[in-house]
């Protein structure tokens, strides 16, 4: 082409490659001279009548450089075809401008046209019309050619720098670490889908405003999930963090510790809980389809935990730090969520303590406890959960959640429930085998029940106020799942009560001190206290009070002399209050005085 023609995408370099392999394709092969299409001859002879006698061929002459001669014969080519409604395409026209610039070269005429269209296309491109595409061949090859030698290479080098810069970016982020991951042996249960997934969902739905078009949305909030450990609270977030296509920015309490009480990374005591800081100003930096979960809040300062008040609130600003500057995150019209989960019961058997405006604005829910009218779904959790840990009943797991149901009512003897109905074809043997299972399962759930009743009600009563030794075995999902490994289907009762004995038994001797205590009252809670065991176990709630009212040894001596004069005079209370009921409560005069023995005046009573 010409210096002068417009440089449309390719460089310099690339026009005069083409420009010589066009050059030694014509100069080599026959015939002599230049090709030139008809279209572009024809234009060039309509134009040449019309212009004839005009200064187009003077003013063409007078100009010596090549790209203004280009520039001129480009111009008046194009108002001709403009005032004249001829046609033109830009091949048409840098053709006859070429012939145009150069007239003395021999040339040929050639009837075969560069041009044709491509029909009964389908897509969107933008060079697509009516399902047509046109294609002028030496324009195409050219574009393609660029594509495939600068664009594509071009293109495929930016994806690969793109890449490497977010995977660095991911890695410094750890990105990796905050993809919720459910685990393998969840089981979405009947309890999750019509109890805990409704609950779950309604309070984030308010948090990342999507509540519903005709419900108040962005309102703020915050999820506070409680229960005894191995209830399944971490997993069930994982869970929805993962459904929901969160990411989910897990901290953990203990690593936190009491001593931490702000968000800036540089007052953390150390290294693990300045690194824990530091993600809760990454999931707030985040801010869009984030879900902050801090786990195990019993092990933080309640001053922490009132950080987040502001995010209960239409507000929902938080003040931080990150990479060292202090900022204030403005959550309004994001989709960000915080769950915290946590036991409500430390090991003394008191509540851990949180902020009254955090609780008073959060959604509270208990996973270890049985809500009003959900107590057959809460017991079947219990077989649910622990399908996947017995080698007979891990395949219930991925069938028809209704034959387990069916299947239990057969464990339990239901004379209405029936074997024909099952959706999945079972082999007598096999039948037999999980109904013997199930019903020692059944028989394990009521004591793993009853633990789990008695360590809640134990865990949430004041020290003072207890009547016997605290009760620590814990009766979870994680306790029913390590029984059901053990269960066989060819046990009797006798061998599945060793399994619980030997299951609580080992269980107890983390507790010390407390072990005989703890299984005591499990064996009264399963009503297997011998006679033996039974004045055993009042004698130790006896001491228990003994030791609740003296106080303890390391209680001051003046404090526990104190605590035994209150005592004795309770005691004497008691003695005067049972001599006034057994003389029928008459004074010395004989008439009825409150709290006056009748031995007080010397009268018959003595």
């Amino acid at each position: 082409l010409p210096g002068g023609a417009p440089a449309i995408g390719p460089a310099a370099g690339d026009l005069a490659a083409a420009a010589a392999a066009y050059l030694f394709e014509e100069l080599t092969s026959g015939p002599d001279g230049f090709v030139v299409s008809a279209a572009a001859r024809t234009l060039l002879d309509k134009f040449r009548r019309t212009v004839g006698g005009s200064a187009y061929d003077e003013d063409l002459a007078a100009l010596d450089d090549l790209a203004a001669r280009h520039q001129l014969a480009a111009a008046w080519l194009t108002a001709y075809a403009d005032a004249t409604g001829t046609p033109l395409t830009p091949g048409d026209l840098a053709e006859a401008v070429a012939v145009e610039l150069c007239p003395d070269l021999p040339r040929h005429e050639s009837d075969l046209t560069p041009v044709t269209v491509a029909e009964g296309l389908l897509g969107a491109h933008p060079r697509i019309t009516g399902r047509a595409l046109p294609l002028r061949i030496d324009e195409f090859l050219a574009r393609t050619r660029r594509f495939a030698e600068h664009e594509a290479p071009a293109f495929r080098a930016h994806l690969q720098r793109r890449t490497a810069l977010v995977a660095a970016e991911r890695a410094r982020l750890r990105l990796d670490e905050h993809r919720p991951r459910s685990m393998a042996s969840f089981v979405r249960n009947r309890l999750v889908d019509e109890v805990y997934l409704p609950l779950v969902g309604d309070s984030l739905a308010r948090q990342i405003g999507t509540a519903g078009a005709t419900k108040r949305t962005d309102t703020g909030g915050l999820l506070l999930l409680l229960s005894p450990p191995g209830y399944g609270k971490t997993t069930l977030m994982e869970y929805v963090a993962d459904r929901l296509g969160l990411m989910m920015v897990r901290v953990s309490g203990p690593a936190l510790g009491h001593a931490v009480t702000s968000l800036d990374p540089a007052e953390a005591p150390n290294a693990t809980a300045r690194q824990e800081i530091e993600k809760i100003n990454f999931a707030l930096a985040a801010g869009n389809n984030t879900l902050l979960h801090l786990d195990d809040i019993q092990h933080t300062s309640p001053e922490l935990l009132q950080k987040f008040i502001p995010l209960c609130d239409a507000t929902r600003r938080v003040d931080g730090v990150h990479d060292g500057v202090p900022r204030t995150y403005d959550l309004r019209g994001k989709r960000f969520a915080v769950c915290m989960t946590g036991n409500p019961y430390t090991e003394s058997g008191e509540r851990f303590r949180v902020p009254d405006m955090l609780a008073n604005r959060a959604d509270v829910w208990n996973l270890g406890d049985v809500l009003t009218g959900k107590e057959d779904a809460f017991a079947l959790s219990f077989l649910e959960n622990a399908l996947t840990s017995n080698p007979v009943l891990a395949p219930l797991a991925g069938r028809d959640r209704a034959d387990l149901e069916l299947l239990v009512r057969l464990a339990e003897g239901d004379p209405a429930a029936r074997a024909d109905r099952l959706t999945h074809p079972y082999a007598p043997a096999e039948l037999e085998q999980i109904t013997a299972v199930l019903r020692h399962l059944l028989t394990a759930r009521e004591t793993v029940l009853a633990v789990n009743a008695a360590y809640i009600a134990s865990a949430a009563q004041a020290e003072e106020t207890r009547g016997e030794p605290p009760f620590r075995l814990q009766g979870s999902y994680r306790t029913m799942n390590r029984i059901a490994q053990r269960v066989r289907p060819v046990m009797n009762a006798a061998e599945l009560a060793a399994v619980l004995d030997d299951h609580f038994t080992a269980e107890a001797q983390t507790l010390t001190s407390g072990a005989e205590a703890n299984l005591l009252k499990l064996a009264e809670l399963r009503g297997t206290l011998t006679p033996g065991q039974a004045e055993r176990w009042a004698a130790l709630k006896s001491a228990h009070a003994r030791a609740q009212a003296l106080g303890g040894p390391a209680e001051d001596p003046l404090t526990r002399a104190t605590n035994a004069l209150a005592l004795l005079a309770d005691r004497m209370s008691a003695i005067e209050a049972a001599i006034t009921a057994a003389t029928g409560g008459t004074g010395a005069n004989g008439t009825a005085g409150p709290g006056t023995p009748r031995h007080a005046a010397g009268g018959e009573g003595r």
